[in-house]
């Protein structure tokens, strides 16, 4: 429940390194630190801040993105491994949730992945951005339904997106169904320009508002210096400015404190879970204010598989209430309406869809 429970956030908003290997791990441990020393017991880090968003993609042509992209790989993080022990050992010093953006190597490829570690260390979640936006797409690859997990904490039930992923109403509808209580949101941060910050702040409020949940939000930032070094054509510099929104948000779509939306910093705010149930007694989206038999959502949870082997059993079909449904050469369906005839109140055919599980 979310009675009785003030935990406090911070947002963290500082600049990565773009030159040494392990100093952007230095920096997220130092602002660890710090945010613990201020109270936090729940951190929220930039999107793919470890070892940096590449900015690279947004102002290079394809033809001259090569060398940077390599270098990429060879900073990626790899989970479990060094990176994630660090975290994990200054989560579990502090008694602190922590969201982490990384660059995620798994092998062959690059994905834009979100880390959820609990209190004890534990990781409790990695998920990858389910579809790379614009430029990341010649960058990273695409995640799998099995990411839009929310996950039991120390501090409440937290779900996290990426990005543009906030404007895939379905995505969040995901978490929302989940009941997420807290949601880390990540944005790169120096991109773009003042209006992606505003559009920003737009997302963020309107999620905390729909899902009724808190939201953290870490955008990252660059400086002048890392600006001209990431454009050296100074006509494209403007590319990477702006688009700043560190915020933490509550329930009622309200800033917690002021956000920050420009410089280095880490942003405190103290969150009263009650707010959750306060909000959800007058619209709850996938409660007492939802249809679902009019309007539902289908997710394929299931982790992403590039080998399959048709002579094992197929995977379980369940409706939408997670009902097991018997073994059937028919589409399944939700359970049969009054009469057990398979349609619905008013005679016709149910249309809705059982999601597929393993």
């Amino acid at each position: 429940m979310s009675e009785n429970r003030i935990v406090r956030a911070a947002a963290v908003q500082i600049a990565p390194d773009l030159e040494r290997p392990d100093g952007t791990l230095e920096r997220v441990l130092n602002a660890i630190d710090e945010a613990a020393a201020k109270g936090a017991r729940f951190m929220v880090f930039p999107e793919t801040f470890v070892p940096y968003y590449p900015y690279f993609s947004f102002v290079l042509p394809p033809a001259m993105q090569g060398p940077e992209h390599l270098r990429l790989y060879e900073r990626a993080v790899v989970v479990p491994g060094p990176v994630t022990q660090a975290v994990s050992a200054a989560a579990r010093r502090h008694g602190a949730v922590i969201v982490l953006g990384v660059n995620e190597r798994d092998h062959g490829s690059l994905y834009n992945a979100q880390l959820i570690f609990d209190a004890d260390g534990a990781l409790k979640l990695k998920r990858r951005k389910i579809t790379p936006t614009y430029h990341e797409r010649m960058i990273w690859g695409q995640g799998d339904g099995a990411g839009l997990a929310v996950v039991e904490t120390a501090v409440g039930r937290v779900g996290a997106l990426a990005c543009w992923e906030h404007y895939n109403p379905l995505a969040r509808y995901a978490l929302m169904a989940r009941h997420e209580e807290i949601h880390a949101a990540q944005f790169p941060g120096s991109l773009v320009g003042q209006i992606f910050a505003d559009q920003m702040e737009v997302t963020i409020r309107h999620h905390a508002l729909e899902a009724a949940c808190f939201v953290v939000n870490a955008t990252g930032w660059l400086t002048d210096e890392q600006v001209a070094q990431v454009c050296p054509d100074e006509r494209l510099r403007g590319a990477c400015r702006g688009g700043n929104c560190t915020a933490i948000v509550s329930p009622e779509g309200r800033h917690l404190a002021e956000p920050l939306g420009s410089g280095e910093g880490i942003l405190v705010a103290d969150m009263d879970l009650a707010l959750v149930t306060k909000r959800k007694r007058m619209m709850d989206s996938v409660g007492h204010y939802a249809r679902p038999e009019l309007l539902s959502l289908v997710h394929d949870d299931r982790p992403a598989s590039f080998v399959h082997q048709p002579h094992r059993s197929q995977p379980d079909v369940r409706s939408l209430d997670h009902e097991q449904q018997p073994a059937s050469d028919e589409p399944s369906r939700l359970p049969a309406g009054r009469g057990g005839s398979g349609r619905d109140a008013d005679g016709a055919p149910d249309q809705r869809v059982a999601i597929v599980r393993r």
